[in-house]
């Protein structure tokens, strides 16, 4: 994890690509925050929540880093800043949560229970908004929770 307060903070945001109306709208109001606060969205760049959380991001000047499971970086949603082909499947699970600092999954299912799993295993925070339920995850009603325990993580000193 990053220490230096010279590094933005690299917030992955794990989420199906089919999700109803409440999780892509939490999604898209994530990805603002994200934004405003000037820390990095990772996410799987593709559709559903990855779209809805990259929308936000960018459209309120964020960075959106998609990290793409083909070979093709024109598979990125429109909404992604700097798309990075991997070609290498769904093991892409294991850079959004190697690569970050904290996490927030929103609702999804098996991908994003593996992703889950495998940020838990670094040691790293996950923030669970309608999504699993696994412990060591840190339960959130809504993003205004989400974003007020993401700043406590990421700038304690601000926060005291």
């Amino acid at each position: 994890m990053l220490n230096d307060k010279h590094y933005p903070k690299l917030i992955s945001v794990f989420g199906g690509r089919v999700a109803d109306a409440e999780a892509l709208k939490n999604a898209e109001l994530l990805g603002k925050a994200i934004a405003e606060n000037k820390w990095i969205l990772l996410c799987g760049g593709r559709s559903g929540i990855m779209e809805s959380v990259s929308k936000g991001c960018n459209e309120a000047g964020g960075i959106v880093i998609g990290i793409l499971p083909g070979i093709d970086s024109s598979d990125a949603n429109k909404y992604v800043t700097i798309p990075i082909a991997t070609g290498i499947g769904l093991a892409r699970n294991e850079i959004l949560a190697s690569a970050c600092d904290v996490a927030v999954a929103i609702s999804g299912k098996y991908g994003t229970l593996s992703e889950i799993g495998h940020t838990l295993q670094y040691n790293k925070p996950v923030l669970s908004l309608g999504s699993w339920d696994i412990e060591g995850s840190i339960r959130v009603e809504t993003v205004i929770d989400a974003v007020d325990i993401l700043k406590k993580i990421l700038n304690p000193k601000e926060t005291q």
